[in-house]
């Protein structure tokens, strides 16, 4: 856990990462607010707030009686949020810190070629030659 970030909105991630990943499919009961609590050693009332973030946001759904549910179309919509941010998150300070270090847009392109072959991620990633 990330001590400089609230227990509730890191509790709210992790739901939202194992949606984004699968592991916690649409549709499917989420973890309770006590499941999570007892996992994560934290108390109840901070579980529940993360979990009614997620709410909120339309990612879970109560359902009276039987439990957490991941909405339909969840998945989908942290994707889309997660790439709205994207570039703010990730982008920004790696051209920031490629500008400080004096490297040039082909220089950054090429990095980001090699690594993604590295992680063989090219595939997802479409092309690796720049446009420009």
């Amino acid at each position: 856990m990330d001590e400089a970030k609230p227990l509730f909105a890191q509790i709210a991630e992790q739901v939202e990462d194992s949606i984004i990943n699968g592991t916690l499919p649409e549709m499917s009961r989420a973890p309770s607010t006590n499941e999570l609590s007892s996992f994560y050693s934290i108390n109840p009332a901070t579980a529940a707030k993360g979990v009614n973030q997620l709410v909120a946001k339309g990612v879970l759904e109560k359902r009276r009686g039987i439990g957490m549910f991941v909405k339909e179309g969840a998945r989908t919509l942290l994707i889309n949020e997660y790439k709205s941010t994207f570039s703010d998150k990730f982008i920004a300070p790696l051209l920031s810190e490629a500008s400080r270090l004096g490297l040039n847009r082909d220089e950054v392109i090429a990095l980001i070629a090699d690594h993604s072959r590295e992680l063989g991620t090219s595939r997802r990633l479409g092309p690796t030659t720049a446009k420009g």
